[in-house]
């Protein structure tokens, strides 16, 4: 697993989230970004689109010498002379091999598939070009007949085949099995894109690169369409926490990556979001807060050093008397600890009237009005 390759389809299947229509200039940013993180190999677009579609291709392009673009395409030769006329050094072809997508989507048959996906790869590797395939919607696709279609494909001279759990259906052991089927079949470079409509993306990935993929597709913040894919940050994280691979990102940069494809696309990312969630190294419970206060490895798997975020230890309903003196002490007292667990039970019923934490100048109000009341008594 340390050879993997990630490879990244915001700019593609990302934009093909509902709602999400990225300018030229934005998806500019978005790709100096990715570039600037350290990914490699970037699905850029779509060609056939036209347009400033077109016109955002053709400044990316100018980065491939450096960077590998890639532009998908359907399984139309007039889409593949389009890309290859724009200078793609390498290509996407789109073409599903389940019974159901031939036959209910393009009322075709497995002979043609195979036919027209051999005459499209020839096609592109004759013009000198890289050449990824797709065996689209491969959770329903027979596994006898996939085993066939990527031999055929791989004969022709595909560089790599696209297994596409369109529809999110597999879990992980489903979707090793298909990337094992393929593997024993042929020796054709697997790439894996799984779709997280039942939140197995990252899990589905995993499993396919253990199995024997060599490329996996991720977008930023799991963006893609209807669930999404899987997220760039969540699978560099995993491949490190877990398997000890070293993707060569700047990871320091995946938080702000975030933030900027949030920005740009109108999408929001929930706070408890894995590894660049805003919630992701805050505390706000008692028993939390003080173990963080002793130890910051008691309740962070790794630190936010690591993805470029900021921790946050917070006051609110769940909090203890450490974390509401600490606060205190930042605001320049040294509270009487007779007056701490009154001032405990106020930040905790003020949390709740509220519906959220307290800030510091919250908290000090509180509890100089409570000591204001103790020394009124005593006069």
């Amino acid at each position: 697993m340390h050879n993997v390759i990630i490879e990244d389809t915001t700019l593609r299947d990302g934009e093909q989230s509902p709602g999400v229509a990225l300018s030229k200039e934005k998806k500019l940013k978005i790709f100096h970004s990715l570039v600037d993180v350290g990914v490699r190999w970037i699905e850029v677009g779509i060609p056939a689109m036209g347009g400033e579609e077109v016109r955002a291709l053709q400044a990316m392009l100018e980065y491939r010498d450096e960077i590998n673009i890639i532009g998908w395409n359907r399984g139309v030769e007039e889409n593949i002379n389009q890309s290859l006329a724009l200078g793609f050094k390498a290509l996407h072809i789109g073409l599903p091999t389940s019974t159901i997508h031939l036959q209910d989507s393009m009322g075709k048959g497995q002979a043609w598939l195979i036919q027209a996906a051999v005459e499209l790869v020839s096609k592109v590797k004759d013009a000198g070009a890289f050449l990824s395939i797709s065996a689209e919607d491969v959770g329903r696709t027979d596994r006898v007949f996939l085993q066939d279609y990527a031999g055929a494909v791989a004969e022709a001279g595909a560089d790599r085949i696209r297994l596409s759990d369109t529809i999110g259906i597999l879990d992980s052991e489903g979707y090793a099995r298909q990337v094992s089927a393929v593997r024993q079949a042929t020796d054709l470079d697997i790439q894996t894109h799984c779709h997280n409509d039942f939140g197995l993306a990252v899990a589905n990935t995993l499993a396919g690169l253990k199995a024997g993929a060599k490329y996996f597709h991720v977008c930023v913040n799991g963006m893609g369409e209807r669930a999404g894919m899987p997220d760039l940050a969540v699978m560099a994280m995993a491949l490190k926490q877990f398997h000890g691979v070293d993707l060569g990102l700047e990871t320091q940069k995946l938080t702000e990556l975030s933030r900027l494809v949030s920005e740009l696309t109108g999408v929001e990312v929930e706070p408890h979001h894995p590894v660049v969630g805003r919630n992701v190294f805050a505390h706000e419970s008692g028993i939390h807060t003080n173990g963080m206060l002793k130890n910051a490895k008691t309740f962070e798997p790794f630190s936010p050093e690591e993805t470029g975020g900021t921790r946050q230890l917070l006051v609110g309903k769940h909090s203890g008397r450490n974390m509401v003196k600490q606060f205190l002490e930042q605001e320049g007292i040294s509270p009487l600890v007779d007056l701490l667990p009154s001032c405990l039970e106020h930040v905790r019923q003020t949390s709740i009237d509220l519906g959220r934490n307290l800030t510091h100048g919250e908290v000090k109000s509180i509890y100089l009005n409570l000591s204001g009341s103790l020394v009124a008594e005593q006069a």
